[in-house]
């Protein structure tokens, strides 16, 4: 629930940060069409020129995204929203269950010599992340013996990585969700297109351009989110598989830490 809380806020934020740079960007372009009513002719076509030039990346996505409609634009940016939002949750989410497991090993070894289980399980107690949690479960199972340990280690870190992977096919969703978006805007402007040739009864370049142009600008914005997307996506994996090998290599750490500390008494 508080993850999906998170995910909320993440995209409310992003959502009231687009609409106010939208509303700023066109009082901010407003203005200067203003003025330039009552410039003489011969400087009309000089600042027109300029405004083109100062034109800004975020203007010119705006404006595109406008010609694009709402409809199935509103609906592409919807993805890139809440895939955004699931993919930086995640991002926190795997930094924060980040931890040092060569410490951590040498720490709960420290402990179990010297103060015995309890000492151990109150360092992993004390740490956060997944390792710290699969430390806390083999000791846990020490008194059981060895084996019991290394069944429960296996087993919760087989839930650590389900908590690692949550959410995160949402993402690959979203990805695979938006261009088809933008293809299935395509193929309805251009049947629009080819309506209006048909009620026209006449090939005018004139009369399909714009219909052709939105049809475009949705699969162009459909992929973008795409792309977008699929950066997170791939970085967000490179985490997990990097989180998960440190697990299997701190399980097998632990379990020799078992063994050594149960042969020593």
């Amino acid at each position: 629930m508080k993850r999906l809380f998170s995910i909320l806020v993440i995209a409310t934020i992003m959502a009231v940060g687009s609409f106010s740079a939208n509303a700023s960007s066109m009082v901010n372009t407003a203005v200067p069409s203003v003025v330039v009513k009552f410039v003489q002719d011969d400087q009309e076509a000089s600042a027109d020129a300029n405004a083109e030039e100062s034109l800004g990346f975020h203007q010119e996505l705006k404006k595109r995204f406008i010609e694009g409609g709402a409809g199935f634009m509103g609906i592409v940016l919807l993805c890139l929203i809440l895939g955004l939002a699931i993919a930086i949750e995640r991002i926190i989410f795997l930094n924060l269950s980040t931890t040092n497991s060569k410490k951590l090993a040498q720490n709960v070894e420290d402990a179990l010599n010297n103060g015995g289980v309890e000492a151990a399980k109150e360092i992993c107690r004390n740490t956060a992340g997944p390792v710290a949690s699969i430390y806390y479960q083999g000791l846990d199972r020490m008194d059981e013996g060895i084996d019991a340990a290394e069944k429960a280690v296996v087993a919760y870190g087989g839930v650590q990585m389900g908590q690692l992977e949550k959410n995160v096919s949402w993402v690959s969703l979203f990805i695979a969700l938006a261009p088809m978006l933008g293809f299935m805007g395509t193929v309805i402007g251009m049947i629009q297109a080819f309506d209006k040739i048909e009620a026209a009864g006449d090939m005018q370049p004139s009369l399909v351009a714009g219909g052709i142009k939105v049809a475009l600008l949705t699969t162009v914005f459909g992929l973008i989110v795409a792309i977008i997307l699929q950066i997170f996506y791939n970085y967000i994996i490179a985490k997990v598989d990097s989180i998960v090998n440190d697990m299997e290599d701190a399980s097998i750490t632990l379990i020799d830490i078992l063994v050594a500390h149960k042969h020593s008494k």
